[in-house]
């Protein structure tokens, strides 16, 4: 009840309130009673009690319509990473924070949080209960993370205190729930396609997948805790549902739960990323003759056989973070949310 009385009449912007964790986080901010606008290049669920703006987050002049009167703004617009497209990826990631900061400055909003990504510390090796003190990846995964990482820079180095403009970082890893246009509609597709039969490396490497409830969690608390003079102004906290769990396992358990079969063959780590390393090859001395975009990847093969797990404890000590929804719950409701999604019976 103190949350709701604290932010009852607290007009709030979010930037990107028409995408997977943006309409979740306006459901919750609406709950706790704020009053919300969302930017994005297309309307999302009608609401009498949401002042939607339609425009390219990349133009400064369209932005600030959204952001007048307002005391915080949330940014978690971007590209799809499954797109591909550098351009975009640039454009949005880092273009578009730029004329983000710009305009919450101009339009006096005193709060910024962004919606970062855990993989800016990630190059593709082990890491276990990684804290927020890891260096930057050097060698990023992929490009896309590149401009993740140049876009939180920009946004915690826009911190400005004095001039009472405010500034985190949410970093969330494996993001799902209902909803959710990547990670389940991807693994069925996959399945159904018959590319999911082979498991990677021995099975045991553990990784986070993070419940969409609580990374809105972490979003609220961290808008709610920004105050001047707090030590989490111009800091990225990791957000997980801290369960790591074998990346494998969970794969299993979403595709077993809508009826499809889970892989069993054990493919060697080494081996996989050798043979995705040849095939990345492949396709680029093809390019001149044809396109192909390819769905076993190096990448893919990393985030598949490695360890990569996060510690929440900077987020539990500054902001009182707990995931809100335990892993199971959050499995459960989430394949409740796709029955068109089920294996139908023979």
């Amino acid at each position: 009840m103190a949350t709701r009385l604290r932010s009852a009449g607290t007009r709030c912007t979010v930037i990107g309130g028409s995408g997977f964790l943006g309409q979740h986080l306006v459901e919750q901010l609406l709950a706790k009673g704020y009053t919300v606008n969302v930017f994005d290049v297309h309307r999302g669920c009608q609401s009498d009690r949401v002042s939607f703006f339609l425009g390219d987050l990349c133009d400064k002049e369209a932005l600030l319509p959204a952001l007048q009167g307002v005391s915080v703004a949330f940014h978690c617009a971007s590209p799809a990473p499954s797109s591909d497209n550098r351009e975009l990826f640039y454009r949005v990631n880092v273009g578009g924070t730029k004329a983000v900061i710009e305009a919450c400055r101009e339009a006096g909003v005193q709060k910024l949080v962004l919606t970062s990504s855990a993989s800016v510390v990630f190059e593709g090796t082990d890491i276990k209960n990684g804290s927020e003190d890891l260096p930057y990846a050097q060698k990023p995964i992929d490009y896309y993370t590149e401009t993740k990482i140049l876009q939180e820079k920009e946004v915690l180095a826009a911190n400005d205190p004095e001039n009472n403009f405010l500034t985190a970082a949410i970093r969330p890893h494996g993001i799902f729930g209902p909803r959710d246009p990547q990670l389940v509609p991807t693994l069925i597709q996959a399945a159904r396609s018959g590319k999911m039969k082979f498991i990677i490396g021995d099975g045991k490497n553990l990784v986070d997948f993070t419940y969409v409830d609580n990374v809105v969690h972490g979003h609220i608390l961290a808008a709610e805790k920004l105050q001047k003079g707090s030590p989490l102004c111009g800091q990225a906290f990791h957000i997980t549902n801290d369960e790591p769990v074998p990346f494998w396992a969970f794969m299993s358990r979403l595709l077993t739960g809508l009826g499809y079969n889970a892989p069993k063959y054990h493919i060697p780590y080494g081996l996989a990323y050798c043979l995705a390393l040849l095939l990345a090859l492949l396709l680029w001395l093809l390019r001149p003759l044809v396109t192909i975009r390819a769905t076993f990847t190096p990448m893919r093969v990393a985030l598949a056989g490695t360890f990569h797990y996060y510690s929440c404890e900077r987020a539990k000590r500054a902001l009182g973070y707990s995931p809100v929804v335990g892993l199971e719950e959050a499995v459960a409701r989430t394949l409740q949310s796709y029955p068109h999604l089920r294996r139908a019976r023979a």
